[in-house]
This record gives C-alpha cells, sequence and structure tokens, in this order.
C-alpha cells in the first residue's frame, strides 16, 4: 500500500535535460578505461565546527534499524499524520490513499504514530519525533472500527478509481470527466480536532513517558506539508491554507504543546519544497490557475514578503513558539520518485550533482525550480534575519532517491558530508530502510561502520575535492582516540578515481585503516600506510571509502 508520499512538481524541463546529460554521459563513456587523477587536501586546523549527531536521523525507523545505524532521531510524520486521531488510533492519508480513514495496523511501521512508536524509538536509545495535527479534523471509524471513506461511491456517484484491493466503496474523489468532486460532507470520515485536544495527547504522553526534559518525548512536530492540504486533504481542506491560517496555528498549537510540557522543542513549519517556502497554500492554488504573479496572499496577507519567512516574523513577534525551524526538500530531476524508472544514466548523473541544490551558491538548479537554492545556508539566512539568530535548523524530510542502486548511496553519502559540513542541525531520512539497501549501508559507514559503535568524527575540518560531481570528500576529527576519519566518495558511474589527499595539522605519517561501501557490501580493507603528509588511494567507481587515520603519535597512545 503506498503511504509513503510524495507529490511530484512538474519539471518542465525533462526532455530537454535528459538530452543534455545523456551527452555527458557519453563522454563519461570514453574515457571509463583510466582512472581519474584527483587531489583532495585536508586541512585538521581549518573550518572546525562541531557536527550534529542529530543530522543522521530517519523516518519510521524500526528498533533494529535504529540500533544498528545508530541513528539518534526517530521521526513519525507524513500525510496520514495531519490527520492522525490519537483517542481511536486512526489515520488518513488523504489522497494517498482514497482518502479513507482507517484503523492503524499494529504491525506496520509505517502506521506507527503514538506511543507504540515512541516506545520503539526509546527501546533503541533513539529520540522520537511526534507529529501533531493542526488540519482541524482528524480520522474516525465506524462502530466497529471499520474503514469510512471520504468519497463513498455509494454516496457521491461512480468515480474513475477506486480501492479495488481494500475498501470498494472509496473512491478518489474524481468525478466522471475528471473534475474533482465538491461539497461532500466532512463529517463521512472525519471529526473536528483542536489544540486542547492535542494538549491532552501530549498529556498523555508525558504521563507515560515523562516530561522532555525527564526522558519523555522532546520535538513535536507541528503538522506535515501544511500548504499541500488542499491537494493532499482536500476532503476536510479543500481551499488552501492563508499564510495568517498557518501562522496563527502555529502559535496555538505550539501553547498548547507548551501547556502539557513546557521543555517540548517545536519543530515546524515543515513545508514540502521550494514553491512550499515562497508561496502559502492559498496562493499556490489560486496560481494553478492564474499564475504567480499577484497572488492574493503576497499581496495582502505578508505585504510583499515570501510566505516562510513572513511566518518566521510573525512567530519572532508573538515570543518564541518555535525551537527548531524546518523544512523538506527533495531534488525534482527525477531523482525520487515513487513510481517510474529512476536508474537511468541521466538521473544517475542528475543525481550526482543535485546535492549541490543543499549548499552551493553557485549552482542554479535545472528543474522548473530553475534557481539557485542553498538551502541550507539560506534557512540559516532566514532565521537569522527574520527570527533569533541560531535557531536550530533541519530538515525533517528528504531523499535523493536510488535505494536499491550505488548511485543513490552515493549521493547519501554526499548529503550526510554536506550536512555535517554545512552546520545543519537535524536531519530525517524519508523511506522505509532496511539492511539489504545500499542507502542503509551509506548510513552505516557514517554511524556504525565496524558493527561496533565506531563512526565518523564529531569535529567537521577543511576537505576540498576539485569537482565534486564526480569525487566528493569530508573530513572531521574523533575525539576519542583523536583520529583523523575522512569519506572519499566516487560518484563516477563507470570510472575508477586515483586519489592523492594531502594532510596539514595532522600527522605526517602513520596508518590508514580503510572501510569500503561498493557493489552493495561494506568491508574492511587491508590497512595503508600513509607518509610525507600524502595518502594514496585507488576509488571504484561508485563507491564511499572510510579512511581512519591515526599518526605516528595516536599508535602509541
Amino acid at each position: 500500500m503506498p503511504r509513503l508520499k510524495r507529490i511530484k512538481r512538474p519539471n518542465l524541463h525533462t526532455l530537454l535535460l535528459g538530452a543534455l546529460l545523456m551527452s555527458g554521459a557519453a563522454c563519461t563513456d570514453a574515457t571509463s578505461g583510466t582512472p581519474l587523477p584527483v587531489a583532495i587536501s585536508v586541512d585538521a586546523a581549518a573550518g572546525r565546527h562541531p557536527i550534529s549527531p542529530l543530522i543522521y536521523g530517519i523516518n519510521f525507523g524500526t528498533t533494529a534499524a535504529l540500533q544498528d545505524l545508530r541513528a539518534p532521531v526517530n521521526r513519525s510524520g507524513g500525510n496520514s499524520a495531519s490527520a492522525y486521531n490519537w483517542r481511536i488510533d486512526a489515520r488518513n492519508a488523504g489522497k494517498d490513499w482514497y482518502f479513507e480513514s482507517l484503523a492503524v495496523d499494529p504491525s506496520d511501521i509505517n502506521d506507527q504514530f503514538g506511543e507504540r512508536f515512541v516506545a520503539l524509538t526509546q527501546a533503541a536509545g533513539a529520540t522520537p519525533i511526534v507529529t501533531i495535527p493542526m488540519l482541524g479534523r482528524v480520522a474516525k471509524l465506524g462502530p466497529a472500527r471499520e474503514t469510512l471513506a471520504s468519497f463513498s461511491i455509494a454516496k457521491y456517484g461512480p468515480q474513475p478509481n477506486h480501492d479495488v484491493n481494500g475498501h470498494a466503496d472509496a473512491g478518489n474523489g474524481v468525478a466522471p470527466g475528471g473534475k474533482p468532486i465538491t461539497g461532500n460532507d466532512a463529517n463521512d470520515a472525519s471529526t473536528p480536532d483542536d489544540p486542547q485536544n492535542e494538549q491532552a495527547r501530549v498529556a498523555d504522553l508525558v504521563k507515560q513517558f515523562g516530561g522532555a526534559s525527564g526522558g519523555g518525548v522532546r520535538y513535536y512536530a507541528l503538522d506535515n506539508e501544511p500548504s499541500l492540504w488542499q491537494l493532499i486533504h482536500r476532503d476536510v481542506h479543500p481551499i488552501g491554507a492563508h499564510a495568517s491560517e498557518i501562522a496563527d496555528k502555529v502559535i496555538a498549537y505550539s501553547r498548547a504543546v507548551k501547556a502539557a510540557d513546557p521543555h517540548a522543542q517545536i519543530v515546524a513549519p515543515e513545508e514540502w519544497g521550494w514553491q512550499g517556502y515562497f508561496y502559502s497554500g492559498f496562493d499556490q492554488q489560486y496560481a494553478a490557475d492564474h499564475g504567480l504573479d499577484h497572488t492574493p496572499d503576497r499581496t495582502g496577507e505578508t505585504q510583499g514578503m515570501p510566505y516562510v519567512p513572513w511566518l518566521l516574523a510573525q512567530w519572532k513577534a508573538a515570543g518564541h513558539p518555535v525551537d527548531v525551524f524546518s523544512l523538506h526538500f527533495y531534488p525534482q530531476g527525477g531523482e525520487y520518485a515513487e513510481t517510474g524508472v529512476t536508474n537511468s544514466q541521466a538521473v544517475a548523473l542528475m543525481r550526482n550533482r543535485s546535492t549541490r541544490d543543499l549548499w552551493d551558491p553557485n549552482y542554479k538548479d535545472p528543474t522548473w525550480i530553475d534557481s539557485v537554492v542553498a538551502l541550507i545556508p539560506l534557512m540559516r539566512h532566514w532565521v537569522d534575519t527574520y527570527y533569533y539568530p541560531g535557531t536550530p535548523i533541519g530538515i525533517t524530510e528528504y531523499n535523493w532517491g536510488g535505494d536499491t542502486l550505488m548511485n543513490g548511496a552515493t549521493a547519501q553519502a554526499d548529503v550526510l558530508g554536506i550536512f555535517g559540513r554545512e552546520g545543519l542541525d537535524i536531519a530525517t531520512r524519508w523511506g522505509t530502510l532496511d539492511p539489504s539497501m545500499p542507502v542503509y549501508k551509506a548510513f552505516k559507514l557514517y554511524r556504525n561502520y565496524d558493527g561496533n559503535g565506531a563512526a565518523f568524527g564529531a569535529t567537521s575540518i577543511a576537505a576540498n575535492a576539485p569537482d565534486p560531481d564526480t569525487v566528493s570528500a569530508f573530513a572531521a576529527l574523533r575525539e576519542r582516540d583523536h583520529a583523523l576519519t575522512l569519506v572519499v566518495i566516487n560518484k563516477q558511474l563507470d570510472r575508477p578515481a586515483d586519489a592523492a589527499v594531502t594532510l596539514d595539522h595532522f600527522a605526517a605519517g602513520g596508518v590508514a585503516e580503510t572501510w569500503r561501501l561498493a557493489n552493495n557490501q561494506l568491508f574492511r580493507l587491508p590497512d595503508a600506510r600513509y607518509q610525507d603528509s600524502t595518502l594514496r588511494a585507488s576509488l571504484p567507481a561508485q563507491s564511499v571509502t572510510l579512511f581512519v587515520l591515526r599518526g605516528a603519535q595516536a599508535q602509541h597512545e
């Protein structure tokens, strides 16, 4: 059942971009037999700053996965969380699954939103992020906990698609001819919700697990991608949310949560992506028919300010309702998709370079975004300018796709390295992870590469490679044994690389313990010696290599 959601925005440049990428791939093929020489520089005295351990989080992780990956944070979110009814343990994923309200399946990790999710997360020693609905209505069930449909075929007539494998009366909310059904009764499959009800939910969690300062739930995310309610949850919120609605609701629900647990940390606004950063749901809905010029909320409510910065300014004026500024981001060039082919050479090459969206002020996204993103610096600028400088920033949903591909693993390793280098405070990857996946092993290389808790260092230092689209590098110091940890990622699809790593302000010679992820296997290589402040290594195509460097002094400590 496809409950893990993502709404894709149209990519107007797909065909042209694919042709350009394929022509670039032909150049790669011509030199695939010759290793690419790469000069990497590492300076242990430059660029020093702590790496937040919370960047290695996931969504809907099992206890076993959380333990094996030493994942510090586990988020329960997604579209079902917007309409989760904690009193009856029921959810509604909206458009994702025929607008059905149905009982949560306790055996399905992707259905965990309540106390079970907190318990399984804490059992792994991880911190849960629990999502609090702000939609205003939550799921309801029939008298015997049976599934209810927002767009019953029996009530609203034939619809071109319905749930053939489950609740057959649940239609997709579209009338014959293709127009959405309007004027449905929201009471068919939902019941009203308000801040007081969610306050009672938090109070119940505090009663069971203690407060945030005493080992209970620390983070509460306020809803999920609210500027898409009119698409995902149009059965109960058919009109896009105005900017003022979201500003006011975050303040109200934050106060409700903190009334039950004063030490709880509020995570918001959890917006979906590029357009959702700049335009309210109401404006996005308006733009679908009229374009983005003269959108009503931008003109009337925010006085010309982009949506998210305006929200931050409103929240600052209200005190300090938000503790973590959070957004979602998915690359838009076909890298991540729940359906369709994502393993073409064109997509793989796009996946290699689009991680620049996270940091590079000189990279213009070539998709419909058609702009420089540089997301982490942008988020930091926004909180420092419009909210409280130094407020933690988080990307609580992201996914670069290619779960079963080494290309996906190299992208995931690149993303984790970027998070640490750029100073992101918290991140949780969207999507199911299991040990068979290369992307799972990319996490493990950073967090538990030897199976005994050994990890990438916690103090970022400078590491530079000439072309991060082909080979990228990230370095950090590890406090417990004074080792220098270096991740080098050969993203090239079919060409090895010969790396020469120069080391400044670290021991000139010593031993490099070497771990590698290649061909979906994570394994240890024989230790290598380095000398004259230079480490040399051959890197297979589509591989991630971790070097744990111990200088002569460290070896004798």
